[in-house]
């Protein structure tokens, strides 16, 4: 097995955001699909970059791109329930974010599963990596996981190859 992802106990994470399940979510297994994971974490960073960091996603100048994002499943999530995704942030560099990510059934400390999401920041027409804008990097700081994330360096912008 490989290394864990992100830490699978709730504690590891400062922010958390309730996710309810829908019963499209649910596969013919009858609990949800792993892809329905990554919409998940999608959401959960989105939803704090828009809220604390006033991210404009249609009209700003600039944007975060998905270049990354893994997960390992530890146990079944289920429709219908809520979900609770725990975020934190590994590394803010000028112009990449490393989040890891937790998915708690409502009430558990252990993880039903935990991933990795890389945003690199670009603009918005060009598409040529920028530095992470100010309200952005404020919205992330409270975030750090002890000791990592302002450290501040880049290796996540090596990472181009993908987008949203």
């Amino acid at each position: 097995m490989s290394a864990r992802l992100a830490p699978p106990f709730r504690r590891a994470y400062p922010y958390f955001v309730a996710i309810p399940t829908r019963w499209m979510d649910n596969d013919t297994y009858g609990h949800v699909n792993n892809v329905v994971y990554y919409s998940y974490f999608d959401t959960a960073v989105n939803r704090h970059l828009i809220e604390a960091g006033h991210l404009d996603i249609r009209s700003g100048p600039c944007i975060g791109l998905v270049v990354e994002t893994a997960c390992q499943f530890h146990k079944a999530l289920s429709f219908p329930e809520t979900i609770d995704a725990g975020l934190r942030v590994v590394q803010l560099g000028r112009s990449s974010v490393i989040y890891e990510i937790g998915l708690f059934r409502s009430g558990d400390d252990d993880a039903a599963g935990t991933g990795r999401f890389v945003h690199v920041w670009v603009d918005r027409t060009t598409r040529r990596p920028v530095a992470v804008p100010e309200p952005i990097r404020r919205a992330l700081t409270p975030l750090a996981a002890a000791g990592d994330a302002a450290r501040g360096s880049d290796s996540a912008s090596s990472a181009r190859s993908g987008s949203r």
